[in-house]
């Protein structure tokens, strides 16, 4: 048996097979150009798919947009750090994928932040509340941190006022400056 359909109907049908034809061409392109793991932990389109669909509402065109047109791919942290001493103080622009900004070091702290994110877990989580710590001051430092980092908001504070805030400082050296006693190990 055959049967009509309208050929407006007709069309519809057609375009909604096309646009989801599209969709997955364009997934999968995205993955096949940069991997499924590559930019982020979380599998965020980082490759071809972002840069195409940047500026374009949406659509995907053949011809990337031009150079000014986006914002820097990738992560962006700013870093604030106060009473840390000279050379330390400061505030501080960085870009991850590619590493850039005003940070001394942007590739060594775009891999201690990679190096410090867990699947599951908070990678600028504060201590959490009710942890025993060691009764120890590392210094009046202190550092703000905000942004976005795989595609969350940031907004972390830092400070040395006891042994479990001076480890959450160290394992983000050098993001946040080494204030570590000269020879106590990086």
């Amino acid at each position: 048996m055959v049967q009509l359909i309208p050929h407006s109907a007709a069309r519809r049908l057609g375009t909604v097979v096309v646009s989801v034809a599209a969709l997955a061409s364009l997934s999968s392109a995205a993955y096949a150009d940069a991997g499924p793991f590559a930019g982020h932990r979380s599998g965020h389109v980082t490759g071809l798919g972002a840069g195409h669909l940047a500026g374009t509402g949406g659509v995907w065109s053949p011809v990337p947009p031009a150079p000014g047109d986006e914002t820097p791919a990738g992560d962006h942290l700013t870093i604030t750090v106060r009473d840390a001493g000279p050379g330390a103080d400061g505030s501080y622009e960085l870009y991850c994928r590619p590493g850039g900004g005003s940070h001394p070091d942007p590739d060594g702290a775009c891999a201690v932040v990679d190096g410090n994110a867990r699947w599951g877990q908070e990678t600028f989580a504060p201590v959490p509340e009710g942890s025993i710590c060691t009764l120890q001051y590392g210094g009046p430092a202190t550092a703000h941190v905000t942004g976005v980092w795989d595609g969350r908001a940031v907004n972390a504070t830092y400070d040395r006022s006891n042994g479990c805030e001076i480890s959450r400082w160290d394992r983000m050296v050098p993001l946040l400056p080494d204030l570590r006693a000269p020879g106590a190990g990086a």
